[in-house]
């Protein structure tokens, strides 16, 4: 039913915004030709800007063969944008009427053979693909930000997707050069998010209560677990931290005594005053360095990272 994933040529990438600008960035890197939809004209220049940020480090890391920009096409009639369409990565806004609303469209535009791939980071695909007239090809291919850079792409389907397109979408994404995440089932904030979504609690649990600044916060992950994630993630770091043992000793040992600090928060009250301390902790830390700068600056750390993981896992 679907095609070949190795013999697509074709995407479509819906959306203006980072992540949608960052898919169309990844998939023109990888050689393949992009047709973007933009909802309005007006938002050409922002989607070029992040297209022109993401390409000096593709460029860094090195582009596929035949990968250009000249393969990119930019329109804003949703029927234009999807013909031809092998696969559609989906990028519009976090609202869920005006997904519905686009999966509406798309179930009688693309033929049932195009799978079509979610972005999303909040909701699931059972409550987008509800009125889609063949939700079976719809998946949530969710990456981290920013998507032309970091591999991770977690893959699930809702109540109507059918297993085929799930597993579809797990080759094709490897195939595009992602890390794809097959899930196990449809659940809130996925994988990636939810352990993000934790660290975030635990922050915003010390700013409230003065324990940390977030410079201090962003000091310690960057200099303390964040660079053994790389190599290990938090499975393994654990593991290997403990000797023979590894796990089994890890838990024996520490698991009690951990009871507490896994059960005694829950999420913090966003009051006025943890708001303006995140904003301006935040806000000293960048200082007066320009959003697109400290962009381009993490994008410089990511390239630098990848190529070094790449050189180790090779040697």
């Amino acid at each position: 039913m679907y095609p070949d994933p190795s013999e697509v040529t074709r995407i479509t990438s819906i959306g203006a915004g980072p992540i949608g600008g960052g898919w169309a960035a990844h998939f023109l890197a990888r050689g393949y030709d992009v047709t973007a939809y933009l909802h309005d004209a007006n938002e050409t220049p922002a989607f070029n800007s992040i297209l022109n940020t993401a390409w000096g480090s593709l460029t860094d890391l090195g582009l596929a063969e035949g990968a250009s920009l000249d393969r990119l096409r930019i329109v804003t009639d949703l029927e234009d944008a999807l013909e031809g369409a092998q696969f559609v990565q989906e990028s519009a806004p976090e609202r869920l009427d005006i997904k519905q609303a686009l999966y509406e469209r798309m179930g009688d535009i693309l033929p049932a053979s195009v799978v079509i791939g979610s972005s999303t980071s909040g909701l699931t695909m059972t409550e987008i693909q509800a009125t889609c007239a063949t939700p079976e090809r719809c998946v949530i291919g969710h990456p981290f930000n920013p998507p032309y850079l970091l591999p991770l792409v977690e893959i699930v389907g809702g109540d109507k997707t059918a297993p085929d397109a799930v597993h579809w979408a797990g080759k094709f994404y490897e195939i595009a050069g992602k890390a794809p995440l097959l899930m196990k089932k449809e659940i809130p904030g996925f994988v990636a998010t939810r352990l993000q979504e934790a660290l975030w609690r635990e922050a915003l649990h010390m700013v409230a209560n003065g324990e940390a600044t977030p410079e201090d916060i962003d000091i310690a992950l960057m200099n303390g677990p964040a660079p053994r994630m790389v190599s290990q993630g938090q499975c393994m770091a654990f593991h290997v931290a403990c000797g023979a043992g590894g796990m089994a000793t890890n838990l024996d040992q520490f698991g009690p005594a951990l009871k507490l600090p896994w059960t005694r928060l829950k999420a913090p009250e966003l009051t006025r005053d943890l708001r303006d301390r995140m904003v301006d902790g935040c806000n000293a830390i960048a200082g007066d360095q320009h959003f697109e700068d400290m962009a381009a600056q993490r994008d410089r750390e990511i390239v630098a990272v990848l190529r070094a993981l790449r050189e180790s896992r090779l040697g």
